[in-house]
């Protein structure tokens, strides 16, 4: 890939640099540099989209007078339509092109911004956030294969940290642009929502013109097959992410979900710009720190994520349960912090392990354990919110982010300790896995002397690494 601009001339048979896997052939249209950035830009409106809710869920509660339990299944139906999305249409890109896939999301979260327009009961609310996750789902995993694809050679890691970094800026941006519309702005339920409309038919322009960087390929009615699969290779390096995307998402989950009614309950916070502020105080600095950390090392990265959600998931517990908003902001942000660290680390170790034809599923099913914890326990705390109480369930919930990060850290520990002793058993590059000292052929990692002819064929050699 370059990030000079494409000529628009007749494409050649074979793709240029950076091209489509198989020589496929690239539509022409956008540059990539230009192409890279709109993808980006669709990548944050789809994100600021879903999060655009949450002020407003205390709006529709004194208006509709639904309980926390209706809140929170209002949340979950849109993470429903969105890993419904992920396992049937997650590698579907990977088939017919990004392109397709792309505009047939812009189009769904369109009809959904209608529906959240004439919203007038909760039916309707509960309608518009099931389609609305449908296409954040059909979007989200094409959108990060598209970066992908589109990455500049000069920039190896650029793709996963704009990956990173687009959820949280994006959740960000949406619940603190909708805070502050809801409080200074006409309709307040609405003029969010004609906003993002707006902007999605600029996403969809945008779309007409992007050019084409995945290569059809055979097996499109077989990709739509409800499932999670995981090449062989990648399940080790996929397995040792697991408990920082669930200690990070269900930190999200919490804040978005429940973050404008603690600010509201238990601190006295009534104004929505301070209820999108919640949100904000999480995202923001997660979005900073992908792009602060970008050229730290994985391991390093994934420690002190692990390490911040634990101290800054305490110290907002601390907060609540001292009642202190100082000190309840404070954590947040720490916390914060360590959520954009694990969204670096972790998608950025999918986009470099992956190969072109695995990024597409791939993505699904990390996007599937990341919103089964951004959903699951966020639901379950509704229902124990209108049972027991929010400080109770805050306290339940945040002890289980702490515990979960705690995993993080001893799961990055054990990876780490697998890496260095695999690194003792190979030899360098171009050098042989034996080799003769004193008349006798030694096997590596301390071994015993090996014979001279038990010298490991090509395939052995290939196992070894």
């Amino acid at each position: 890939m370059s990030d000079a601009p494409m000529h628009h001339k007749k494409a050649a048979s074979t793709s240029p640099p950076g091209g489509p896997p198989g020589g496929g052939l690239v539509r022409r249209g956008l540059s990539r540099p230009v192409a890279f950035a709109s993808i980006t830009a669709v990548f944050v409106l789809f994100m600021a989209a879903s999060s655009a809710p949450s002020p407003l869920y205390v709006i529709y509660q004194h208006e509709w007078s639904f309980s926390a339990t209706t809140l929170t299944t209002v949340f979950a139906v849109y993470v429903v339509g969105m890993i419904a999305a992920l396992l049937v249409l997650g590698a579907l890109s990977d088939h017919i092109g990004r392109r397709p896939v792309l505009a047939s999301a812009i189009v769904l979260e369109a009809v959904a911004m209608a529906l959240f327009i004439v919203a007038n009961d909760v039916s309707i609310l509960l309608i518009a956030r099931f389609v609305q996750g449908i296409a954040t789902g059909a979007a989200m995993t094409t959108l990060g294969a598209t970066l992908v694809d589109l990455n500049p050679p000069h920039a190896p890691h650029r793709a996963g940290v704009i990956t990173g970094a687009a959820p949280t800026f994006g959740l960000g941006l949406g619940a603190l642009g909708c805070g502050v519309l809801a409080q200074y702005g006409p309709h307040p339920t609405q003029l969010v929502y004609v906003l993002l409309l707006a902007g999605l038919v600029l996403a969809g322009l945008l779309i007409i013109v992007l050019p084409e960087t995945a290569q059809r390929r055979p097996g499109v009615v077989r990709s739509l097959q409800p499932r999670l699969g995981v090449a062989p290779r990648l399940r080790t390096d996929l397995i040792a992410l697991i408990p920082i995307l669930v200690a990070s998402w269900a930190l999200g989950g919490l804040y978005l979900s429940l973050g404008p009614s603690v600010a509201a309950n238990l601190f006295g916070l009534s104004s929505h710009v301070l209820g999108g502020l919640v949100v904000t105080l999480l995202c923001g600095p997660a979005s900073i720190t992908v792009f602060a950390l970008r050229g730290w090392p994985t391991e390093r990265t994934l420690a002190l994520s692990a390490t911040l959600l634990l101290l800054g998931t305490a110290a907002g517990l601390a907060g609540v349960e001292a009642n202190s908003l100082t000190l309840a902001a404070f954590g947040t942000a720490i916390a914060g912090i360590g959520f954009g660290a694990s969204a670096l680390a972790s998608f950025g170790t999918l986009a470099r392990i992956a190969g072109p034809a695995e990024r597409g599923e791939l993505f699904a099913v990390a996007f599937v354990i990341s919103y089964l914890a951004f959903s699951v326990p966020a639901v379950i705390a509704g229902f124990a919110t209108t049972n027991v109480g929010l400080h109770e369930t805050s306290v339940v919930y945040s002890t289980a982010v702490i515990a979960f990060s705690a995993l993080a850290l001893v799961a990055q520990r054990l990876r780490t300790g697998r890496a260095r002793n695999a690194n003792r058993c190979i030899q360098p590059a171009g050098a042989h896995i034996t080799t003769v000292v004193a008349g006798q052929a030694t096997a590596g990692c301390g071994s015993a002397p090996a014979p001279r002819h038990a010298l490991p064929d090509q395939a052995a050699l290939g196992r070894s690494r």
